[in-house]
């Protein structure tokens, strides 16, 4: 999979007069097209300044409009040297499709798996050992109905491997500005001739992701920021079945690691006093741990 992508990359998008390029496009031709549509905040902008290197930017995605909305809201040097992982499937299926959208926006490709429900990041990584930032839309597809779907792990598996700061990202109002299976923006509905959407942008402060962090409990992390910013997200049930299993291998070490109390005194064949036997907690002990780490 990951030469696949490799070979359909467009890496001369990434090259200067193409950078240049983009910036016409982004700022001016996309941005002139969604102001006609729509009004936009920016909120958390501020958070950016703590960057001092390339970073993985989070999002969720339920519109065409999210990208170059996501891309102007970003600083000019942020903007510069950031790419966008764009689903091979359906923008790399013909060399004039994928040269359109890699030089608009810079996108680099990525294999889904399933249909979504997975992907495999391992053609992004010489990206980002060129000092790339990335903008990863991890619900792996565009939403249906404008909620945030369960969020894939895959970004921050990638910031573990190369030690950068993860940046979460709420895009809100493009569902109603652009819905999945329209080619063009559309007016608000009722509204009068002129009226635009709202559209929303806000940038969370930039999670710091070590190699031994859970990358579910760090996606985990950037569903809470969406949620906070309003969206309606569904939490990753992979994720409470793994809190479960630690929490049931937690109770079993606990149990075996508790002292065990002796049998009260009493006659025996030889008159001795009868001790209740230490292994038989002893040999429960290892069995219960092993149980435990099996569940891990």
């Amino acid at each position: 999979m990951a030469n696949d992508d490799r070979a359909r990359d467009q890496a001369w998008a990434r090259k200067l007069p193409a950078r240049v390029a983009r910036e016409a496009i982004v700022c001016g031709v996309f941005d002139t097209i969604i102001r006609s549509y729509a009004r936009k905040r920016i909120d958390g902008r501020e958070h950016l300044d703590r960057l001092d290197g390339p970073a993985i930017f989070v999002a969720n995605h339920c519109s065409h409009v999210d990208t170059p909305l996501l891309l102007r809201s970003l600083p000019r040097a942020v903007r510069r040297r950031t790419a966008v992982a764009a689903a091979a499937d359906y923008f790399y299926t013909s060399r004039l499709l994928a040269g359109a959208v890699s030089l608009a926006f810079c996108t680099v490709p990525l294999e889904r798996r399933g249909g979504g429900r997975g992907g495999s990041t391992a053609s992004l990584q010489p990206l980002i050992d060129d000092g790339w930032s990335l903008v990863v839309f991890a619900e792996g597809t565009r939403s249906r109905d404008g909620r945030v779907a369960p969020l894939r792990t895959g970004a921050a598996m990638l910031a573990a491997a190369h030690g950068l700061p993860l940046v979460p990202i709420h895009i809100a109002g493009t569902h109603a500005a652009m819905p999945t299976g329209r080619g063009w923006m559309v007016r608000p509905a009722g509204g009068r001739r002129f009226a635009r959407h709202e559209l929303r942008v806000c940038f969370g402060a930039p999670i710091e992701v070590g190699p031994r962090d859970d990358r579910f409990e760090v996606m985990e992390r950037v569903r809470q920021f969406m949620e906070a910013c309003g969206a309606v997200t569904s939490p990753d049930p992979k994720l409470a079945a793994r809190r479960a299993a630690a929490a049931a291998g937690s109770a079993g070490v606990d149990e075996a690691a508790a002292p065990v109390a002796p049998a009260a005194p009493g006659p025996t064949a030889t008159g001795a006093p009868a001790v209740r036997a230490a292994s038989t907690g002893g040999a429960a002990a290892p069995a219960r741990v092993a149980e435990s780490r099996s569940l891990r």
